[in-house]
């Protein structure tokens, strides 16, 4: 008898489920891989097709808003997965297969990712301008305070094993506080939340959109750090001034509320990077020292580059970028300030 626990169980429930929903077994059921969240996903070959299946303990994962922003997104015109069924009490979502294709292997040369980016920033500004985030949970203050502290817990806490004294928590407090204060003050609208190069996937030429069921209503800058200052691949400045520039131009015509002064925009993004990044080095050291998932590690020294670049360039934040040196053992004796 099988353990309905095992990887096997679930296969053959999978296998059955398909045979309901579709009117027969699938040719193959492979492995598609899992994301840094809970679920997991199954490719299922036919003879005209293949189909991805998601699958997920329904006590860990609501697919609720998946669904809900699924079929927003598709509403507003942009390239998503299409739903072809679903199972909540089982935790199954079949979807479409939009093949295997990500953008982030297609980014090779600046002069080639140009072309990719600015393909990622229409498509940006255009569920930007489409979609209504108002009914979405709010990526306020105390959201972003949550999030830069698992930076606190799991990335110096636990992945530089340092505990802060009480100096150093109150340095890091009243830094959390300038980035929570800068931040808030950008305008607010839909925010897709993880718009990087891995949950953009090439079909026909043209990019869909994967991983948006966390999508919040937050500032307008925060879409295009995700995308541009990307934990698994980076950039120059330079490339990353320019692509910036062409989102505002495009953003500006399109009606989405950026700033009116592209330094003011510049800035407001570079503040919303430190806090994503600070949230990001603690996400990685979870997945390596919980959940035992190590291939985040080697992303590291990037997210925490982009840390120390921001912090460099800010006199309100050398405190904060000292105190993460100190902690790393390092030393810091050039810097600038805007």
């Amino acid at each position: 008898m099988i353990d309905p626990a095992t990887p096997e169980a679930r296969r053959q429930l999978i296998v059955a489920w398909l045979n309901e929903v579709l009117g027969s077994e699938p040719l193959s059921l492979e492995s598609g891989g899992s994301d840094a969240s809970v679920r997991h996903y199954w490719r299922a070959a036919y003879a005209e097709r293949s189909v991805l299946v998601m699958d997920a303990d329904p006590a860990l994962f609501d697919a609720a808003p998946f669904l809900a922003r699924q079929a927003e997104l598709a509403a507003a015109g942009i390239r998503v997965p299409a739903v072809l069924a679903q199972d909540a009490a089982r935790g199954l979502v079949l979807l479409e297969d939009l093949g295997t294709a990500e953008l982030t292997p297609l980014l090779t040369s600046p002069e080639r990712a140009r072309e990719w980016y600015l393909k990622a920033i229409d498509l940006l500004v255009q569920m930007q301008s489409r979609l209504d985030g108002a009914h979405l949970p709010a990526f306020d203050a105390a959201f972003q305070r949550r999030e830069m502290e698992i930076g606190r817990e799991w990335y110096i806490g636990v992945h530089l094993g340092h505990q802060l004294d009480e100096r150093q928590l109150a340095l890091w407090e009243r830094s959390i506080a300038l980035i929570v204060a800068r931040n808030t003050a950008q305008p607010i609208l839909f925010m897709h939340r993880d718009f990087h190069s891995r949950n953009l996937m090439v079909v026909d030429g043209e990019l869909a959109v994967l991983d948006f069921q966390d999508a919040v209503l937050g500032p307008v800058s925060y879409d295009l750090v995700s995308l541009l200052r990307d934990a698994y691949i980076d950039w120059s400045e330079d490339f990353v001034l320019d692509l910036a520039i062409r989102y505002w131009e495009r953003a500006r015509a399109a009606g989405v509320p950026v700033h009116a002064d592209f330094a003011e925009f510049y800035a407001a993004f570079e503040w919303q990077g430190l806090q994503r990044h600070l949230k990001v080095l603690g996400l990685f050291a979870r997945l390596k020292h919980r959940d035992g998932k190590d291939r985040y590690l080697a992303d590291i020294p990037r997210v925490f580059g982009y840390v120390k670049a921001v912090c460099r360039r800010y006199s309100e934040l050398t405190p904060l970028g000292r105190l993460l040196l100190d902690l790393h053992g390092e030393r810091e004796t050039v810097g600038y300030t805007f």
